[in-house]
Parts: structure tokens; C-alpha cells; sequence
């Protein structure tokens, strides 16, 4: 039991290690643009999508990035089992959020109207 415990520490460890070491390239890659500015812009920007992939590969070598891709899958999964609603139930749908819309607008604002006569009135303002 011990022994697992180790090993558990010795990864996170290791993990935490290499999420320094990836946003260390990160930050590089980004110096390394504002600092070779002699060189041609694509070159720098390649330098930089150079940098974020390596990182992104090493965040991937840890649990965290492993969770985090499997997520990701799982997620397209979800995506592609939506049904997406029809070009005519959009735009039904959406007249009538608009006329719903309109009409809370107007029964608010006679509600509005309302008080604000009830008020004059009882304030002795109103004629």
C-alpha cells in the first residue's frame, strides 16, 4: 500500500513538472518572438505555433491533459447525438420569442403607466 502511494506521489510530482515545463515553452516561444524580431514575421509566428504544440504535447503526457482530451472526444460525441432544430423551427421559434418579447414590453409599460398614475394621483400631482 505504501508503495502505491509512492508511485502516486512520484506522478504527480512528475505531472506538476511538466506543466511547468510547458507553460516555461509557452513563455519561451513567446519571448523568443518579440526577442528575434529580426527575423521575418512568419518565421516568428511558426516559432510560437512551434512552441504551443510542444507544449500542448507535453500538457497531453500528463493526467490532467489525458482527462482533458478524453473530454474533449467525449464531447464530440455528444455533439454529433444533437438533434439540430430545422431552418423553419429557427425561425418559428424565433418570431416568437420576438412577439413574446414585444408583448411583455407592452403590458410592462402599461403596468408602468399605471403606477405612475396611481402615484400622481396619490401625491395630489395629478390635476
Amino acid at each position: 500500500m505504501n508503495k502505491k502511494s509512492e508511485v502516486e506521489s512520484s506522478k504527480n510530482t512528475l505531472d506538476t513538472v511538466k506543466l511547468f515545463v510547458a507553460v516555461a515553452v509557452l513563455i519561451g516561444s513567446v519571448v523568443a518572438y518579440y526577442a528575434f524580431s529580426h527575423l521575418h514575421a512568419v518565421v516568428r509566428i511558426l516559432m510560437v505555433l512551434v512552441g504551443v504544440g510542444l507544449a500542448g504535447f507535453i500538457v497531453y503526457k500528463t493526467a490532467l491533459g489525458e482527462s482533458w482530451f478524453r473530454y474533449i472526444v467525449h464531447t464530440k460525441k455528444e455533439v454529433r447525438q444533437v438533434v439540430w432544430p430545422t431552418r423553419k423551427e429557427t425561425a418559428q421559434t424565433t418570431l416568437i420569442v420576438v412577439v413574446a418579447v414585444i408583448i411583455v414590453g407592452i403590458f410592462l409599460w402599461l403596468v408602468d403607466m399605471f403606477f405612475l398614475w396611481a402615484v400622481k394621483l396619490l401625491t395630489g400631482q395629478g390635476g
